[in-house]
C-alpha cells in the first residue's frame, strides 16, 4: 500500500504550469540586428534553438519531484496483533469398526461414516482462526491423535492417519473418550474449552462412565457438544465373501441418544443427529457460529519512507539542467 503522508503539499505541483509560463515570458527570446533579411532567410533553427527552453521544464521537473518528496510518500505495512486467547477445541472421534456402516452419500457415491464424518472436520478445521484444536480418538480406549494445536495442517496430516480399526479391541468407550478429552484441556487456561463428541454407538466399554466424565467436565467448565452419526434402524454394511468381493448387509446399529443429549445438557452443550451427509456439514457449521472466540485486535501500522525514490532523481536532473544551464545553453548577454 502506497500513501502520501502529507498530500497537502502536492496541491502546489498544479502552479508549475503557471510557474513556467512567467519565466518564460520574462526571459523573452534572444535578438540579433541584421541588415539584410536576405543573411538569414535559409538558416534553419540549431538543436541548441530548439530546445532551448529546455533548462527550465527540466528545472520544474525538479520542483515537481520535490514536492512529491517534501509530501512523504510512504509504504505501509498493515497487520494485526493478538491480544486475547481464543477457543480451545478436542475432536472425539469414534473409530468403532461400526463407522464403516455406508449409509452416507457423497454425490452419486456410498461412502462411509468415518469417510464423512473427516471431510466434515476438515471443512471445519478450515473455517477456525486463532483456536487451538486437538483430536482424540476412541473406539474400546481412548488416545490422542493430536495434542492442542495452531497447526492446522499439522492437525490435518493427524487426521489422514487415523483408521477405523486401529485399536485392536473393538468397542465404544464414551467416557473414556470424554475423560481423555478432558485431560487435554485440563490445564489449558483460556476461558472458552469445548469437547466436540461424535460417535455412532452404545457406551460399552472403559471403567469410566459417560455421566462421572459429564459431570467431570462440568467442573472443569468443560462445553461438550455431542454428535450422533447415522441413521437409524439398519444401516448397510461391507463385508468380503469367499470371492474376495465386496457385499453388503443390512445390520443394526444402535445409538444412545438419550446419554449424548444427557452429556451434551449436563456441561451446556447441544446434541445433534447427524443421519446424512449435509446435515453433519450443517451441524458443525452451526458449532463453528455458536463457539466464536471474542478475539480482540490491536491494530497497528508499519511505515516504510520512500522520499528518496523522489529526492535523488530530482537531484540527478537537478546537476544535468545546472550542467546544461551552463554549457549547451549558455546565454551570453
Amino acid at each position: 500500500m502506497f500513501i502520501f503522508k502529507d498530500p497537502v503539499i502536492l496541491l502546489a505541483i498544479l502552479f508549475l504550469p503557471l510557474l513556467i509560463l512567467l519565466v518564460l515570458r520574462r526571459r523573452g527570446e534572444s535578438t540579433f540586428v541584421f541588415s539584410s533579411k536576405e543573411l538569414v532567410e535559409d538558416m534553419r533553427p540549431t538543436i541548441r534553438q530548439r530546445f532551448n527552453r529546455l533548462p527550465v521544464f527540466l528545472r520544474a521537473l525538479v520542483l515537481a519531484l520535490m514536492l512529491a518528496a517534501l509530501a512523504r510518500p510512504q509504504s505501509v505495512l498493515e497487520g494485526t496483533k493478538t491480544v486475547s486467547e481464543g477457543v480451545d477445541i478436542v475432536l472425539t472421534l469414534d473409530t468403532s469398526t461400526s463407522m464403516l456402516a455406508e449409509d452416507f452419500k457423497m454425490g452419486a457415491n456410498r461412502i462411509n461414516r468415518f469417510d464423512v464424518v473427516r471431510a466434515a472436520v476438515k471443512e471445519f478445521v478450515s473455517k477456525r482462526k486463532d483456536d487451538r484444536i486437538g483430536m482424540v480418538a476412541f473406539a474400546a480406549r481412548a488416545y490422542t491423535v493430536c495434542p492442542l494445536t495452531t497447526d492446522y495442517t499439522w492437525l490435518n496430516e493427524n487426521l489422514d492417519r487415523t483408521r477405523v480399526g486401529m485399536l485392536t479391541e473393538d468397542a465404544t468407550a464414551i467416557g473414556s473418550a470424554i475423560a481423555s478429552a478432558c485431560n487435554r484441556l485440563r490445564t489449558s487456561k483460556t476461558k472458552s474449552r469445548v469437547i466436540i463428541l461424535l460417535t455412532d454407538g452404545v457406551n460399552n466399554a472403559g471403567t469410566i462412565s459417560p455421566m462421572v466424565a459429564a459431570e467431570a467436565a462440568k467442573a472443569l467448565k468443560i462445553k461438550i457438544y455431542t454428535i450422533a452419526v447415522g441413521t437409524k434402524g439398519l444401516s448397510p454394511y461391507p463385508f468380503k465373501d469367499v470371492y474376495g468381493r465386496t457385499v453388503y448387509q443390512n445390520i443394526p446399529i444402535e445409538i444412545d441418544e438419550e446419554v449424548l443429549k444427557k452429556i451434551a445438557q449436563t456441561t451446556g452443550g447441544k446434541y445433534y443427529l447427524a443421519s446424512d451427509t449435509e446435515t453433519l456439514r450443517k451441524i458443525y457449521d452451526d458449532i463453528n457460529k455458536l463457539e466464536r472466540s471474542n478475539i480482540e485486535h490491536l491494530g497497528y501500522r508499519e511505515y516504510s519512507e520512500l522520499f528518496y525514490y523522489f529526492l535523488i532523481p530530482a537531484l540527478i536532473i537537478l546537476g544535468l539542467e545546472i550542467l546544461l544551464a551552463n554549457t549547451l545553453f549558455l546565454k551570453v548577454p
